[in-house]
């Protein structure tokens, strides 16, 4: 039997450094000019980070086991699960800013390149803090109760213009009025102004932040491992860029993918607040095995976006045949 590859800082270092890697050469060759991202182009992109990503769970499979590449798999697909809602409130950010097209890319990068160093220090401070307070956990999976009931029974949709942040940046940074292509400074009248493309990007990393308050607990309801928690989060977010060019047409065909989301936040709560591994004692303890944990959470995301898609099929079928011709 192969032995297991024990995870040293080397390994930190050469996955970063492959992301920094494929980041430059995404904005650098890949991106270098701005333009429209096609659905078809969007979808290549979106295979390759997913092809990515299954390359590195084999890889964890042969290295280090069946168990941690079933539970990278099952963060995965937990935290693209979740960008899915991240990509609605973006596609919404977008258009209250009319951010034309061939720009949005370039506050996608730089967004999702903060999104990365926040989530890098969160984990990180998560961690910490499970290791010096085991009962943390258990308000971990209070917060994803929580989360997971009022995304269920919330009706609200979220409005730019009620931002806190945006109220703030507004009042104390200089913003031009204008739009100077897909620059984040301009210079007016001699004097260097933050763009509004500035403020889409401020909205973005603070919807990212906000998300992560839910994601990041979530992934610590399948493991506690940081390589794990870490490399999961990182490729669900950088395939977020081409899920947001593929779902940002289509965002009503998912109109039960919602519903679908704060089940799988309840069902990580639960599974954190009954998981007897690694808790403080508690009345009732259920230990649901890696691959169960996984089969659910793939089975939620199929019927939810499955329910979509009848929904969207027959109201387009009732509106076809709603009338008759005389």
């Amino acid at each position: 039997m192969l032995a297991l590859v024990e995870i040293t800082p080397w390994h930190w270092a050469g996955f970063i450094l492959c992301v920094l890697v494929f980041l430059a050469l995404d904005l650098g060759l890949f991106h270098r000019k701005a333009h429209v991202v096609t659905f078809k182009e969007a979808l290549g992109w979106t295979t390759v980070w997913f092809a990515v990503a299954a390359l590195f769970g084999l890889g964890l499979w042969y290295f280090r086991g069946k168990q941690e590449a079933v539970v990278f798999a099952t963060g995965y697909f937990i935290e693209v699960s979740l960008s899915m809602d991240n990509v609605f409130v973006i596609a919404l950010i977008f258009t209250y800013f009319r951010v034309q097209s061939e720009y949005q890319h370039r506050v996608l990068f730089w967004g999702i390149l903060g999104a990365l160093l926040m989530r890098g220090m969160m984990i990180w401070l998560g961690i910490e803090l499970i290791n010096r307070f085991d009962w943390i956990l258990y308000g971990f999976g209070l917060l994803l109760l929580f989360a997971g009931v009022k995304m269920l029974f919330s009706k609200e949709e979220s409005d730019p213009e009620k931002s806190h942040v945006l109220r703030l940046a507004r009042r104390l940074l200089p913003i031009a009025k204008e739009f100077d292509g897909q620059k984040f400074i301009t210079r007016i009248d001699g004097r260097k102004m933050l763009t509004p493309l500035f403020l889409v990007l401020l909205m973005v990393e603070t919807t990212d932040l906000f998300f992560a308050v839910d994601s990041i607990p979530a992934i610590f309801g399948v493991t506690r491992k940081p390589f794990i928690v870490f490399t999961s989060n990182v490729f669900a977010i950088l395939g977020l860029r081409s899920l947001y060019f593929v779902l940002a047409g289509a965002i009503g065909l998912f109109r039960h993918l919602k519903v679908g989301l704060s089940v799988i936040l309840v069902f990580i709560g639960v599974k954190m607040l009954i998981d007897p591994h690694d808790h403080p004692p508690r009345w009732f303890q259920y230990d649901i095995p890696d691959n169960a944990a996984l089969l659910i959470v793939l089975s939620i995301i199929a019927l939810s976006v499955l329910a979509s898609l009848i929904a969207a099929r027959r109201e387009e079928t009732g509106r076809g045949g709603g009338s008759k011709p005389d």
